[in-house]
This record gives C-alpha cells, structure tokens and sequence, in this order.
C-alpha cells in the first residue's frame, strides 16, 4: 500500500512538471513578436551594418515584421541604396514610420520609406524633399554641366518612381518630390497615397498592421498578424552607437582638432607622453570619422597648412605673419571642409569659431615664449652658462633638447646617449647649441 502512494505521488510529480513545461513553453512561443529599430540622424555607412543585423535577427528568430522608426534630414547616397537592397531583399515585411511627433523623413529617408512594404507616420511628421542636394552652386557639382545635372536629377527620380510603383504607391508624387522637392505631412500623404497609415504612437501602428497583406521579394505573400504582438526594440551595439556617433561632422571636426593640440604639444614639450597618446587616438578617431563623411580635400589642405605656418612660427619667429597666415587658413580650411554638400553636414559657425580660438591661442602663446627666448638669450653672457645644470627633455642622441632655467635649447651631448629626465652639465656654448655632458653623480 505504502509503495502504491509512493509510485502515485511521483507520477503527479512528473505530471505537474511536465505540464509546467508545456505552460512555460507555451507561454514562451506564444504570440507574434513585432521588432523595432531607430534611425535617429543622417544616413551614413554605420547604419547598414544595423539595419542587416537586425534584418537578419528577425528573419532568424520569426519575428512578425521589422518597423524602422525614423527621424533623418537625409543622408549619403551609397549607404542609402544599400539599405534599401537590404529592405528589399528582406524575407521578413519591413514597415517604415516616421515618428515620433515632429520627425521627418527627408531626401535619403523618403527613398527609404519608400521602399518599405508598408509606410507609415505619427502626427505632425512630413516626408519629401528628395532632390539631390549634392547639385548646388558650390563645391565640385557648381562645375556640372546642365547636361550631367539633368542625368543625376533623371537617374533620382527613375529610382524613386521604380520604388513608389512596386509598393503601389502614387508614382506621380514620388517623382514631384525628386524634381521639385515637394514634401508633404502625413495627412497629405495618406490621402494622396504616398503612405498606408498614419498612426500617433507605435502601439497603434501595429494594431493597424494586423491583417495586412504584403508580397515580398521571393513573391511570397505574407498576411501580417500583429494582435497582441509583443515589441522588442533592437539598439544599436555599443561599438554601432559609438561609430554613428563620431561620424557627425561636428564630432568629426572636434576630433580633428583635439589631434592637432595634442600632437602640437607634444611636439613642443617632448616627453609629455599623454598628449601625443591623446592626439594619435584623437586622429585615428578623426581619419574614420571623415572618411564616413562627404569630405572636401581642399579644407583638410588648408587645415594642415595652417599647423605647418604655426608650427614654422614657433622656430622661424617671424613675428605675428604666419601665425596670421595660420589662422587664416585654418578658418577657410574649416569652413569648406564639407563645402558643396548638403547643409546637414555642415559644421557649426560657432564650433569653427571656438576651435579656431582654442587652437590659435595656443599657438600664439607658443610663438610668445619662443619669442622671449630669442630676446633674452643675448642678455645671458656665454661665460655664464658654463658649468650650469639643465635637464633633458628630447633624448640626445647625440642632438636633442635640454631646458635651462625655463627654456628649450637644442643640446648636443659629448658623453654619448643621454637620455630623457637626465640631468647634463653645459660645457661649452657655439651659436645656439649647448655642448653637454652627463653630471657626476
């Protein structure tokens, strides 16, 4: 009998367990799955590798459909139409939604909200404005002939006409908004057919999307099921955040020029270490920074030539005329340096002005110190420097550079390699070169 309630209390055991794992897994599968990814900037290359992953992340793991949210003034050409392919590819149904209120979608972002399977956007969103802005009066596009302009403006409106007419959309307007730049807010745009929804919030949009009926790329036609959808944001990974990040052309210039200060000192002040650390990373940062962006070469040449005219200030000591130079360049250096491209990757006037500020403060200061040095070194007598003690900043191998009583002298050493933090006695003085040799301790 005792064995009998033993054998039946582990059988409901293993039954409830059993019945608790079907509930658990029940409750695990159940329900469709709706992820959501957020463009929130200017269309760059970092977003492709994003979109594809999360793509593919739905595809992999059954999820109902993709939403883009999106709020973009436009963007790049190049990534643009690769993420556009991605959509079109997609076995998944991609839907584009302008949103939250406020957001737009323009230029780059209306091709792309054209090429979803469904489109949508929230209250007091507009989309439009698709004309090339790279054809402008300035930069390298002012020197187009009318002929190559009409062929990039044919080639732009082909494109978002081929877009608006596989998803059904009016052709008409899509191909207004590349040659005339027209926009329209989301009211206009769902009753001319620009769109399918409007919808105030995302919870919304994906109640609308239930029963809905898309035909992907494969020709499978896929019939959207979204009550009760659970959402599952996709973000970006830290290093997709990061990237996207610096790849703002204001980022991007701010880098630039930490790399200029932090180089330059170390320059001037051998042995720092942490600056020049900090410039060499600052300018790797800057170099993948600017080749994400529409980069003028002609401003990255005046930048650089205006660190060559201060640096040549600092040992040539012309007083003030190419410090002038410096400023000079690195003003219409950094004004142009995104020159003849579209506004949204412009640099702030008032960045430019502080940098240039910092930048030239710096130099300036520099440029003074070295001018009191050439001013008061004839107010020392030779006689008076010999036997004196000075410190090694640049390792002299045989040449380098010592500082006595404040001030930077090239050395030469007569005791071999000496190296950086020593301290040297000086022997002998010939024009504007120390003769050194190692103290005794």
């Amino acid at each position: 009998m005792i064995k009998m309630v033993t054998v039946r209390r582990v059988l409901l055991a293993v039954i409830l367990v059993l019945l608790g794992l079907s509930i658990g897994g029940g409750a695990f599968a159940q329900g469709p799955r709706v992820d959501v990814i957020t463009i929130d900037g200017v269309i760059n290359p970092v977003l492709i590798d994003y979109v594809e992953r999360s793509i593919e992340q739905a595809e992999d793991e059954g999820a109902e459909a993709l939403v883009i949210q999106m709020d973009t003034p436009g963007g790049l050409d190049a990534p643009m139409r690769e993420i556009i392919q991605l959509i079109i590819d997609s076995r998944v149904p991609v839907v584009g939604y302008v949103a939250p209120s406020g957001a737009r979608a323009a230029s780059a972002g209306l091709y792309i909200l054209m090429s979803t399977h469904v489109a949508a956007m929230a209250n007091n969103t507009v989309t439009g404005a698709a004309t090339p802005v790279s054809i402008g009066d300035s930069g390298e596009e002012a020197q187009m002939s009318d002929e190559m302009k009409a062929k990039v403006i044919n080639d732009a409106a082909a494109y978002m006409r081929s877009l608006a007419e596989s998803r059904g959309r009016n052709a008409d307007w899509a191909e207004r908004a590349v040659r005339e730049g027209v926009s329209v807010t989301e009211t206009e745009a769902i009753q001319t057919g620009v769109i399918e929804i409007v919808a105030p919030d995302l919870d919304s949009l994906i109640a609308q999307l239930d029963g809905r009926t898309v035909t992907l790329n494969n020709g499978q036609v896929v019939t959207l099921a979204t009550t009760g959808a659970t959402v599952n944001d996709v973000g970006m990974k830290g290093i997709e955040g990061f990237l996207y990040a610096i790849s703002d052309p204001n980022i991007a210039y701010i880098l630039l020029s930490l790399a200029t200060l932090g180089i330059m000192a170390e320059i001037f002040n051998p042995g720092l270490i942490f600056p020049g650390v900090l410039g060499g990373i600052a300018l790797l940062l800057a170099f993948y920074s600017l080749g994400m962006l529409p980069v003028n070469y002609a401003g990255i040449l005046l930048i650089v030539l205006a660190v060559v005219f201060f640096i040549a200030e600092i040992f040539t000591t012309t007083f003030g005329i190419l410090t002038a130079g410096g400023i000079v360049s690195l003003i219409i250096g950094s004004m142009i340096l995104f020159q003849g491209y579209s506004p949204i990757f412009r640099i702030s006037p008032w960045l430019i002005a502080i940098v240039v500020i910092i930048i030239a403060g710096f130099f300036i200061l520099m440029a003074q110190r070295a001018i009191h040095t050439h001013r008061t070194q004839p107010k020392t007598g030779r006689e008076e420097l010999i036997g004196k003690t000075a410190t090694v900043k640049a390792s002299l191998k045989p040449e380098g550079i010592v500082m006595f009583r404040g001030e930077r002298w090239t050395a030469r050493s007569e005791s071999g390699t000496i190296k950086a933090g020593e301290e040297v006695v000086i022997n002998r003085l010939e024009g504007l070169t120390l003769y050194v040799g190692k103290k005794e301790s």
